[in-house]
């Protein structure tokens, strides 16, 4: 979904996205997570607005603060990958106000994690929603790939949701979640949201993933 909107004679675009699938493509049972991308001050505005299950309990951790090994928890997930270099920022947001960033320098290897993050969170009812800036300096070069999940329930009735699902016919016996799947990631560019000549910043820390 996009909208569109002209400031300064740029063209800016809004991305939304709904997650509709479980991680192996059976449809979920209840209102899709939507994540919506726009510009945002010296980053990429992130916003959540999902179902609250309230399962597993929050995270003993401070709202705002990094929490590391959040995919424990209630949470959702976006990846930004650079496809040909396999370098890609996660970030998981969780509706108790707990944050984790990764950088990762080919497929699950991270080589710096729990970053400081703009997060909030706010609770109403039954739904959550979050507003996360992700500076630019998170972001690898060459943005062209890009998948978001949803994680909910503990135990028996943990529940790993998917906007890029694996499809049905390469699904294998025995196999469980995996958000690392980077051949499922589909296309996306920050281009997409800033303009087609916006430049991205260089990063001084993905100069380090190297070193």
């Amino acid at each position: 979904m996009l909208n569109s909107v002209c400031v300064g004679c740029i063209l800016l675009t809004a991305m939304e996205f709904h997650i509709k699938h479980t991680w192996d493509s059976v449809p979920v049972d209840h209102e899709p997570v939507k994540i919506r991308f726009s510009p945002g001050e010296d980053g990429l505005l992130m916003q959540v607005t999902a179902p609250f299950f309230n399962d597993p309990p929050a995270p003993a951790g401070p709202p705002g603060e990094p929490f590391p090994g959040l995919w424990d928890y209630e949470v959702v997930e976006s990846f930004f990958l650079n496809n040909n270099t396999e370098q890609y920022l996660e970030v998981e947001v969780c509706p108790h106000g707990q944050h984790l960033i990764l950088l990762l320098n080919g497929k699950h290897n991270a080589f710096m994690q729990q970053l400081p993050l703009l997060f909030k969170a706010d609770i109403e009812g039954n739904k959550w929603k979050g507003e996360a800036l992700l500076p630019w300096r998170y972001f690898p070069q060459g943005i062209n790939k890009m998948n978001s999940y949803a994680i909910h329930g503990s135990g028996a009735g943990r529940t790993y949701e998917a906007l890029y699902p694996v499809p049905r016919e390469d699904l294998q016996e025995g196999q469980g979640p995996d958000f690392h799947r980077l051949e499922y990631f589909q296309d996306f560019t920050l281009q997409s949201i800033m303009g087609e000549d916006w430049v991205q910043p260089e990063s001084d820390l993905w100069d380090l993933a190297d070193k």
